[in-house]
Protein backbone atom coordinates (compact mmCIF):
# COMPACT_ATOMS: atom_id res chain seq x y z
CA UNK A 1 0.00 0.00 0.00
CA UNK A 2 1.10 3.52 -1.29
CA UNK A 3 0.70 6.60 0.61
CA UNK A 4 2.07 10.00 1.41
CA UNK A 5 3.66 11.85 4.04
CA UNK A 6 3.86 15.43 3.43
CA UNK A 7 6.27 17.28 5.79
CA UNK A 8 8.83 20.00 5.78
CA UNK A 9 10.80 18.39 8.41
CA UNK A 10 13.49 15.21 8.09
CA UNK A 11 12.77 12.50 5.86
CA UNK A 12 10.59 9.83 7.65
CA UNK A 13 12.39 6.44 8.30
CA UNK A 14 10.07 4.63 5.74
CA UNK A 15 11.30 3.10 2.02
CA UNK A 16 10.35 5.89 0.36
CA UNK A 17 9.75 4.93 -3.81
CA UNK A 18 9.53 8.54 -4.79
CA UNK A 19 9.78 12.52 -3.58
CA UNK A 20 8.50 15.49 -5.18
CA UNK A 21 7.74 19.05 -4.53
CA UNK A 22 4.11 19.43 -3.48
CA UNK A 23 1.78 21.28 -6.30
CA UNK A 24 0.64 23.79 -3.72
CA UNK A 25 3.95 25.86 -3.83
CA UNK A 26 4.05 25.58 0.32
CA UNK A 27 8.00 24.57 0.41
CA UNK A 28 6.73 20.79 1.68
CA UNK A 29 8.14 17.50 0.17
CA UNK A 30 5.71 14.94 -0.83
CA UNK A 31 7.11 11.55 0.15
CA UNK A 32 5.62 8.34 -1.69
CA UNK A 33 6.28 5.64 0.88
CA UNK A 34 5.28 2.02 1.63
CA UNK A 35 5.53 -0.13 4.76
CA UNK A 36 3.70 0.90 8.39
CA UNK A 37 2.90 4.74 8.40
CA UNK A 38 3.62 4.02 12.37
CA UNK A 39 1.68 6.72 13.83
CA UNK A 40 2.95 9.70 10.88
CA UNK A 41 0.15 11.68 9.76
CA UNK A 42 -0.36 10.41 5.78
CA UNK A 43 -2.37 11.49 2.62
CA UNK A 44 -3.81 8.62 1.03
CA UNK A 45 -3.51 8.31 -2.77
CA UNK A 46 -6.07 8.01 -5.15
CA UNK A 47 -6.14 5.89 -8.93
CA UNK A 48 -4.16 7.93 -11.52
CA UNK A 49 -0.84 9.96 -11.90
CA UNK A 50 1.14 11.82 -9.60
CA UNK A 51 4.15 13.54 -11.22
CA UNK A 52 7.39 14.11 -9.63
CA UNK A 53 9.92 17.02 -10.38
CA UNK A 54 11.78 15.67 -13.06
CA UNK A 55 9.39 14.16 -15.74
CA UNK A 56 8.38 10.84 -14.25
CA UNK A 57 6.15 9.73 -11.15
CA UNK A 58 4.33 7.00 -9.88
CA UNK A 59 1.02 5.63 -11.51
CA UNK A 60 -1.08 4.39 -8.88
CA UNK A 61 -4.55 1.97 -9.09
CA UNK A 62 -6.45 -0.15 -6.82
CA UNK A 63 -7.00 2.47 -4.21
CA UNK A 64 -3.11 2.71 -3.19
CA UNK A 65 -2.84 -1.33 -3.55
CA UNK A 66 -0.92 -1.75 -6.58
CA UNK A 67 1.81 1.20 -8.14
CA UNK A 68 4.65 1.77 -10.67
CA UNK A 69 7.23 4.58 -10.53
CA UNK A 70 8.32 5.38 -14.20
CA UNK A 71 11.01 8.00 -14.63
CA UNK A 72 9.04 9.11 -17.78
CA UNK A 73 4.86 8.93 -18.02
CA UNK A 74 5.67 5.11 -20.85
CA UNK A 75 8.93 3.82 -18.74
CA UNK A 76 8.55 1.82 -15.40
CA UNK A 77 11.53 1.84 -13.26
CA UNK A 78 9.92 -0.19 -10.49
CA UNK A 79 6.20 -1.76 -9.22
CA UNK A 80 5.09 -3.35 -6.64
CA UNK A 81 4.85 -7.07 -6.38
CA UNK A 82 1.37 -7.48 -6.51
CA UNK A 83 1.68 -5.70 -10.00
CA UNK A 84 4.14 -8.22 -11.12
CA UNK A 85 2.03 -11.30 -9.95
CA UNK A 86 -1.15 -10.03 -11.80
CA UNK A 87 0.69 -9.78 -15.18
CA UNK A 88 2.32 -13.30 -15.02
CA UNK A 89 -0.78 -15.18 -14.62
CA UNK A 90 -1.53 -16.49 -17.57
CA UNK A 91 -4.40 -15.30 -19.64
CA UNK A 92 -7.64 -17.74 -19.13
CA UNK A 93 -8.56 -17.15 -22.43
CA UNK A 94 -7.73 -15.40 -26.23
CA UNK A 95 -10.54 -13.68 -27.49
CA UNK A 96 -11.04 -12.99 -31.53
CA UNK A 97 -12.84 -9.68 -31.23
CA UNK A 98 -13.12 -9.25 -34.79
CA UNK A 99 -14.69 -12.64 -34.82
CA UNK A 100 -17.01 -11.88 -31.87
CA UNK A 101 -18.41 -8.71 -33.49
CA UNK A 102 -18.67 -9.01 -37.01
CA UNK A 103 -19.20 -13.05 -37.22
CA UNK A 104 -15.77 -13.12 -39.45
Amino acid sequence: MMFIVRTSGPRPDLAIKMTRSTPDGSGQTDYFCVGDPGGLPVIPVHDGWYADDTGGGVAIFGQGQFWEVRDTPLSVVESDDGVAEKAAQPVAEIVNVRGAIFGV
